[in-house]
């Protein structure tokens, strides 16, 4: 690796040439900046080390058209001024590393290592641990017993897939994405036996949808500090985590709890159990004129503020001074930004934004979207990109701002569906692919979760003989008229509504303005 050296003292610098040489770098230097700015329009170098205090042009203006010629190399300043101003106009410029004379040969070696070799240098490391905390995964997997274990677990394999995926090795992925497969087949076994027993009071239970609100939201809710309580549809915990460090640019955060979404992990379902506090089945029998079966055309959502202050007037919330917001388009949530100061009035703010949701629907309906999100990495990447130039962004930044307590969670998540099952039903047959209810079903039981009873899982059914069904691990539903081509159109799309870690095990974060 070529590296350009300038100090108008470089003469007395030979012994540290001399020892980087014998590591391996090939070193040009100059006294001067106008002769080493040429230097560097004339030769291609992996990395600058830059005097900040020189006769004629100084170190920082050097760097300032240095930065124009080549942005992208790597520069180490080298000064004797502890000044913070001048360190604060370098780090203002990029720079890679700031050192203060005199400096020994292994602090350059050092810098240089972290400038030109440390993306190298992690991705070796990080192959390397994943190798060693494979076996503990499987150890982790064979002995998982309860709801925590699965959490733990499933927040593992996540920080492993976004460790490997900045290594660029596509074998180790796929190796991790096999493993997270496993996971889901037993996650699928853990659900079917515990989930009645998840409902009907057992102890050893996670949070679920219906008590987010009253076990946990109401904790946060103070009348000394408004509320901004965010619930972006469709956001699995893997995406929160890629989003996560725009928003503690501007916030604390104070806790992480994962919660589980109920069955079906769908919308219609989840949400309205979310911000009810009630089960399906509940809904149905307490508030018919909220509730819609799955084959009943209309909106199966349109009451989610309804079910809201139903909710808080039940858990003595009713002076309480709320709003209920939901952003479904680009220009709604520009109009919010635009407006929010104006609804600081308020001690809760509950904001439903859809992008997430559509975004996944969009990867199954646009050509371009499969393209830009053909497997959770890039799903990530791109859910990244939108969040950071959104409109919801703002919000959260005058959120911050208006010292808003910021509570961010979701209904459900989502999963990359590839594997097709047949079911087969009566034209009342709900149209969601990870799950089905209906008259008549027939499927294979081997490759579903069935529930017979669903009110012994709080699920209202449309008559006795009206089971639910869950799709297991990357399955989905398809019929078997015309399965080829309904096949190839729903494969590699992302999906929700069924039984998997990405779909039910999602994140609740509380978050103070810095």
């Amino acid at each position: 690796m070529r590296v350009l050296w300038i100090d108008d003292e470089i003469d007395l610098l030979k012994p540290l040439i001399i020892f980087l040489e014998n590591k391996g770098y090939e070193l040009d230097v100059s006294n001067n900046g106008v002769e080493g700015i040429e230097m560097f329009k004339n030769n291609k170098y992996s990395a600058l080390l830059l005097d900040e205090n020189m006769v004629g042009l100084s170190g920082l203006e050097v760097l300032n058209i240095i930065n124009e010629l080549d942005y992208n190399v790597p520069i180490i300043m080298i000064t004797k001024s502890e000044e913070e101003n001048i360190m604060e106009d370098a780090i203002g410029n990029k720079i890679s590393d700031y050192l203060i004379k005199p400096v020994n040969p292994n602090q350059i070696l050092l810098s240089l290592k972290k400038a030109l070799s440390q993306s190298k240098l992690v991705s070796e490391r990080t192959l390397t641990n994943y190798q060693q905390e494979f076996r503990k995964i499987s150890n982790d997997l064979s002995s998982a017993n309860c709801y925590q274990d699965w959490v733990n677990l499933y927040l593992k394999l996540i920080y492993w897939e976004l460790q490997l995926n900045d290594t660029g090795e596509s074998t180790m992925e796929e190796i991790l994405i096999s493993q997270k497969t496993e996971c889901n087949n037993s996650f699928s076994r853990f659900i079917d036996k515990n989930y009645e027993n998840w409902i009907n009071g057992f102890e050893d239970k996670p949070i679920l949808s219906n008590r987010l609100i009253s076990d946990r939201l109401t904790n946060e809710i103070s009348p000394s500090q408004k509320t901004l309580f965010v619930v972006i549809d469709n956001l699995r915990y893997d995406q929160w985590k890629t989003i996560e460090p725009y928003i503690l640019k501007y916030y604390n955060k104070i806790l992480e709890e994962p919660y589980f979404s109920i069955l079906p992990s769908a919308t219609q379902y989840a949400r309205n159990a979310l911000f009810s506090g009630l089960m399906p089945l509940d809904i149905k029998d307490k508030f018919p004129q909220y509730w819609k079966f799955d084959h009943e055309e209309g909106g199966k959502n349109l009451y989610e503020n309804e079910l809201l202050q139903e909710n808080l007037n039940k858990l003595g919330l009713s002076n309480l001074k709320n709003e209920y917001i939901k952003i479904t388009n680009l220009k709604n949530g520009r109009k919010l930004e635009d407006d929010f100061k104006s609804k600081a009035e308020n001690d809760l703010i509950t904001l439903v934004y859809n992008f997430v949701d559509m975004l996944s629907h969009s990867k199954t309906e646009m050509e371009m979207i499969k393209e830009l999100a053909s497997n959770d990495k890039s799903y990530r990447s791109l859910t990244a990109s939108w969040f950071n130039n959104s409109p919801l962004m703002g919000i959260i930044k005058q959120a911050a701002e208006l010292n808003f307590k910021l509570i961010i969670t979701t209904d459900h998540g989502t999963i990359n569906v590839k594997n097709p099952t047949k079911v087969i039903g009566n034209k009342d047959l709900s149209s969601n692919l990870r799950y089905k209810t209906g008259k008549s079903l027939s499927f294979n039981y081997k490759e579903v979760v069935s529930f017979m009873e669903p009110n012994k899982i709080g699920l209202p059914s449309v008559s006795i003989n009206s089971p639910f069904i869950f799709a297991k691990d990357n399955s989905f539903f398809a019929y078997p008229n015309n399965f080829n081509y309904y096949v190839s159109y729903f494969k590699d799309t992302y999906q929700h509504g069924g039984i998997s870690m990405e779909e039910m095990i999602i994140p609740y974060v509380v978050l103070e303005p810095k």
